[in-house]
This record gives structure tokens, C-alpha cells and sequence, in this order.
């Protein structure tokens, strides 16, 4: 059985990886959504709301499963029993920073590989920051998320909007 991880953030959760998660999980016996938990990059959602929004979307491939991890994303892999780390690639800039990070993989787990797969065209331009600063901005996001994301990500703009908005 060839087990599959796709890491990432996911904040949130997106067509565009839904997408790459789906036809992942035709290519490969299972797959593991890894949400990473603490990222370098400031977050919108906190960890296990990011799990259970990419639970939700991802609830009709049976092969998929979802799970936090943290650390290095090799040693999750390892102890997962997967053999190959899948990435999604919409721009040429996003080529180099994986290229890299296969490289690094490669020196830190020679036993796990690579797969890149292209985002299909009508989700190239989405990205999860585009998604949260449309909805920041009172934007409907449906067109990029599940409906499930979209409700929290008004949710979570309506509170940083009132927050924002209150005396000091």
C-alpha cells in the first residue's frame, strides 16, 4: 500500500486544494492531509478548526484522512508509513520554493519522494490569503471555498471587524 502525505496549512481549506487532494487520492492507496500546526506564518484558524474544515471538505474521498502534526513535516511522513509527499503547483515561483524543499526532503528522508501536481487552470489564482482577504473585506468567497469555510470565514471577519471597532 503507497501512503501519501499532502502537507500544509490549509488556512483555509480551498478549491484549489481540494482539487490537488482528490486527484491525489486517486494516484495513491491512501492519503494524509497533514495540517500543519504551527506554521511561520500568521494563521486565521486555529489548528483543529483547520482540520475539521478540511475534514468536512474532504468527507466524501474515502481514502483520505486528516491530522495536525507539527515538526518536521519528513518525520510526520515517516511515522505515517508514507513513501511520497505531495505538493500543489499553480506559478512558476511556487516550482522553486518545492524544488527546494524536495532537495531538502531528499537530504533529510532519502526514502521519501515528491510529487508535484499542477492545479487545474480554474484554480491557479487561488490562494488561501487571497480567500481570507476577500472575505476581510466583506467579499463572498464562495466561488473559492466550501460553503462550511465560507461560514466560518464571515464568522471569523465579523468578530475582527467588532473587535477592531471596539473602544480601547
Amino acid at each position: 500500500m503507497t501512503i501519501a502525505v499532502y502537507p500544509g496549512t490549509f488556512d483555509p481549506i480551498h478549491y484549489g486544494h481540494i482539487d490537488i487532494a482528490q486527484r491525489a487520492a486517486e494516484l495513491f492507496d491512501k492519503l494524509i492531509v497533514g495540517v500543519y500546526d504551527r506554521p511561520q506564518k500568521s494563521v486565521m484558524f486555529a489548528t483543529e478548526e483547520r482540520v475539521q474544515m478540511a475534514r468536512e471538505a474532504l468527507a466524501n474521498v474515502a481514502n483520505v484522512e486528516v491530522l495536525s502534526y507539527s515538526g518536521l513535516t519528513a518525520d510526520f511522513a515517516r511515522r505515517q508509513g508514507a513513501r511520497v509527499l505531495v505538493r500543489g503547483l499553480r506559478v512558476i515561483s511556487d516550482f522553486e520554493v518545492e524544488y527546494q524543499m524536495a532537495l531538502t526532503t531528499r537530504k533529510l528522508a532519502p526514502e521519501l519522494d515528491m510529487v508535484c501536481l499542477m492545479t487545474s487552470l480554474e484554480y491557479a489564482f487561488v490562494s488561501s490569503t487571497i480567500v481570507k482577504d476577500i472575505a476581510m473585506a466583506g467579499g463572498s468567497v464562495l466561488q473559492f471555498v466550501p460553503p462550511h469555510v465560507e461560514a466560518a470565514l464571515k464568522a471569523r471577519a465579523a468578530a475582527r471587524r467588532l473587535a477592531a471597532s471596539a473602544p480601547q
